[in-house]
């Protein structure tokens, strides 16, 4: 079952990506390396619910 989460970036608080997931086979937080546009550089975003 492929649900949407939401990516929030931990520096700046941004909530600018939404992306999906298997629950089955990622029960944990989602964590993904993406462009940040305010740091202008790759940070670390981690699933909100």
């Amino acid at each position: 079952m492929r649900v949407n989460i939401i990516l929030e970036c931990k520096e700046t608080g941004e909530r600018i990506y939404l992306t999906s997931k298997n629950k089955r086979n990622t029960p944990d937080r989602l964590e993904l390396k993406k462009y940040s546009p305010k740091l202008r550089k790759r940070v670390t975003f981690k699933e909100v619910k």
